[in-house]
């Protein structure tokens, strides 16, 4: 018998002595299992209590030791087995070898967690799961050279190089019951005769293409402007991806098919009457907190909630999770509401937590009488971290905590003096969490009748419950509450929704947290939450980015479970492809430089149609005066070029835009520092053939603006990264973050505009007219630059 040593430690907290330990490890290396998965499994209580029992029941059954395949598949019955009460069922069809490959093996564990209720049809349960099935080599070959025959092409051309498995995993979708090992070895022997053994060729690496030209191919393959979530082109859209099978939500009603999902005796009965309510309809929800503005994260969890909603014909509550009176502020609702419609949703409902109060404060008060709940008196700092002290008030009496819950809605504690916790251990290993605490804060909605407030951990699920939500989907760290969202539901017999996690979106370069911006703004590093240098959400409308852009970063993102931390530059990207096709043109002059035209061939000035989109002239045009004084970019301006240089210079004419004109040099005026003031210039329409060099922007009888100009709020990727930034997020500020050009020269097309009104400023970038613009002082923020800045990484 090999041998193991267990320290005191493992023996304590695995609660084995050292001779159960050892018999154990002996059992379990008998069912093939290798030393050291041994020791790993008994490391897990429950699993090596579940296994133990198993392989005891197989031995009673077999009456002789238990081949390594029968093992196997014992394990992993126990490692995956949720219901407890059906292993002794399962093992009986394990070990009379009715159940002898994996395929059998899943399909039973889905049976027995789609059929929680007692009695078993066991003629159902066998056809469900293969038992009886024979499957022959002959089928199997038959099976696999149908598969090959349909790739035999793509085959030939890539050889080895093509996806096995794709044979592998069609084989095994004509024959369910087969086993995988069989298939596997029927697919290598008839490669290999159809294509001979390994040449040199194929056992050279795949050259890799680089990180970059991937990342730019995957990005400019699509677009599509998201309206809704609705992609108009031929790239895969949010919807598509939503509908499709890489989500594999479970069905409405269908919630204990879901892996973890938590049954009852009466979960059967509350789906039931959950479909009766819901006629089978999906039902998300958005629950925002109203104490902050919503981040391009929370554009990511809109398109997701209420995009899933929308792809499956389903309705999207939006729920304020407004449970923390003194953080709460009116402010922050209005804002919320804003930009969910900005970015194109309409809610089925606006709820709020405090819409439940009463049924809340029932629930808490049958938990204590249920002996889930009691009343504890530790303070706030001894209940932070994950090794709290066990509360010496865990098993009052249920009749003490009934009667000091009751004084706690009566306002007899002060604040922090009790709270109401729930009698369970988290995922994280979090003790009993707080279900209620004291606030003597008035809240917004119901004054202050309340002075005692539920938790998330409390208020979430049972929110959820009420609504009948199908999905609750939320970011990945509310992984750890999940365990406390099914227990919770399950023990006040209500109805349990199935929370689904995905992962959030970051963005380098910023910080999205609430504290952390509100510090920007005492620092006066921004003006406020929607400052365009913010990724808030109402900072990026006031910059310019239109909804439809966001939008579709998300979706080219995608449905992703792991974390996603995005460059800016990609979201400028998704603006860029909305702007080009949205924002009409107009043209403005930064640093002006005036240039009078000395021979202009009218004795007034002329009006020029510019069209508003050049290359779709269909979407019409606009009129804009030239005069016999315009004015240029100073920087289009050289007396002293450097090679390459290509616009106005000595000798070297260029065309004013849209006007079918060419200026020359004919006279530098200069200022009494020897600083170039103006410029006199002749003008002629081109000869035949002929074509300058270059064609620049210009200005007539323009608005005078303001323009801010706003690159990065900061300098690092990672500015809250102490490795990165040490000085923290504060020292690490882009002191170029804004310039303000106050004497900025526009056209006068855009004199009617309004704020958020967007437009493409050529050769300059693309511009949105602020909120600040008053009449007769537009102001205007530049969205984007027209291209993607090559020192920007």
């Amino acid at each position: 018998m090999p041998t193991c040593k267990f320290s005191p430690k493992f023996l304590l907290v695995s609660g084995v002595s050292a001779m159960a330990a050892l018999d154990s490890l002996s059992l379990f290396t008998g069912l093939g299992l290798s030393e050291q998965k041994a020791r790993e499994t008994l490391k897990n209580t429950a699993l090596s209590a579940q296994l133990r029992e198993a392989a005891t029941q197989a031995q009673q059954t077999l009456g002789s030791t238990i081949d390594k395949a029968t093992g196997t598949l014992l394990y992993g019955l126990a490692s995956r087995l949720r219901d407890s009460r059906r292993l002794s069922f399962l093992v009986s069809y394990i070990a009379s070898k009715k159940i002898h490959t994996e395929p059998q093996l899943s399909a039973a564990l889905e049976y027995v967690r789609s059929h929680p209720l007692d009695p078993i049809d066991t003629v159902d349960f066998e056809q469900e799961c293969g038992v009886g099935v024979m499957v022959t080599p002959e089928q199997i070959e038959e099976a696999v050279e149908a598969t090959i025959n349909r790739h035999r092409p793509q085959l030939l051309v890539k050889r080895y190089r093509f996806n096995m498995g794709l044979l592998m995993g069609e084989a095994r979708t004509v024959l369910k019951w087969a086993d995988g090992k069989m298939i596997k070895n029927e697919v290598d022997m008839q490669v290999l005769h159809l294509l001979g053994p390994k040449m040199e060729a194929d056992l050279e690496k795949k050259p890799k293409v680089a990180k970059a030209q991937l990342e730019e191919t995957d990005w400019r393959t699509a677009k599509d402007v998201i309206e809704n979530g609705e992609a108009a082109g031929q790239s895969l859209s949010l919807m598509e991806q939503l509908r499709g099978e890489a989500l594999k939500f479970h069905k409405p009603g269908e919630n204990y098919k879901t892996p973890g999902y938590v049954t009852t005796p009466h979960t059967m009965d509350l789906l039931k009457q959950h479909l009766e309510i819901t006629g089978g309809q999906v039902r998300t929800r958005f629950p925002p907190e109203p104490n902050g503005i919503l981040h391009i994260g929370h554009a990511k969890a809109i398109n997701f909630n209420f995009g899933y909603a929308k792809a499956n014909n389903g309705i999207c509550f939006l729920r304020f999770d407004d449970t923390n009176p003194e953080k709460e502020e009116a402010k922050f609702f209005t804002a919320i509401c804003d930009m969910v419609a900005w970015l194109g949703y309409t809610p089925y409902k606006v709820t709020y937590a405090s819409d439940y109060f009463d049924q809340l404060y029932v629930w808490a008060v049958e938990l204590i009488h249920r002996g889930k709940a009691y009343v504890c008196h530790q303070r706030g700092e001894e209940l932070k971290g994950h090794n709290s002290l066990p509360s010496p008030w865990r098993d009052r009496p249920m009749e003490e905590s009934l009667l000091l819950f009751e004084a706690m809605r009566k306002g007899k504690f002060s604040e922090g003096e009790a709270t109401l916790r729930m009698k369970l251990v988290m995922e994280d290993g979090k003790m009993d969490p707080v279900a209620y605490r004291v606030k003597y804060t008035p809240h917004h909605r119901t004054g202050d009748r309340w002075c005692i407030y539920p938790t998330y951990d409390y208020t979430h699920c049972l929110c959820d419950s009420i609504e009948h939500i199908t999905h609750s989907l939320c970011t990945k760290e509310f992984q750890a509450r999940r365990s406390s969202y099914f227990w919770l539901c399950n023990v006040l017999d209500v109805y349990c929704p199935v929370q689904w996690e995905y992962g959030r979106l970051n963005l380098h370069y910023a910080v999205v947290s609430k504290r952390k911006i509100l510090q920007l703004v005492a620092a006066g590093a921004v003006r406020d939450w929607d400052d365009p240098r913010l990724f808030t959400l109402t900072a990026l409308r006031r910059r310019g980015f239109p909804p439809e852009a966001v939008n579709n970063f998300c979706a080219r993102v995608g449905v992703t479970v792991a974390q996603t931390t995005m460059e800016p530059h990609l979201l400028e990207a998704c603006v860029r492809d909305v702007l080009n096709d949205t924002a009409p043109r107009a043209m403005a002059v930064l640093e002006s430089l005036r240039v009078i035209i000395t021979n202009f061939p009218d004795a007034k000035s002329l009006d020029i149609q510019v069209p508003n989109f050049p290359a779709d002239e269909t979407k019409g045009s606009h009129t804009v005066p030239f005069a016999p004084t315009v004015f240029i970019e100073r920087t289009d301006f050289k007396e002293e070029p450097e090679p390459g240089f290509k616009r106005l210079a000595w000798g070297q004419p260029v065309g004013l835009r849209h006007t079918g004109y060419i200026i020359e040099l004919q006279r530098v005026v200069k200022g009494p520092s020897g600083c170039v003031e103006s410029l006199e210039v002749t003008c002629r329409h081109p000869d035949a053939g002929e074509k300058p060099k270059a064609f620049i922007h210009w200005v007539s009888q323009p608005l005078i603006c303001e323009i801010r100009l706003y690159e990065r709020l900061f300098q690092h990727k990672n500015p809250e990264d102490p490795a990165e930034v040490p000085g923290g997020f504060l020292s690490d500020l882009n002191p170029a973050s804004l310039q303000v050009v106050e004497t900025a020269l526009v056209d006068c097309s855009v004199i009617l505009a309004k704020p958020f009104d967007k437009f493409q400023f050529e050769r300059l970038g693309y511009f949105s007219v602020d909120p600040d613009s008053r009449q007769g002082q537009l102001v205007f923020n530049r969205t984007v630059t027209l291209k993607e800045d090559p020192g920007k990484v």
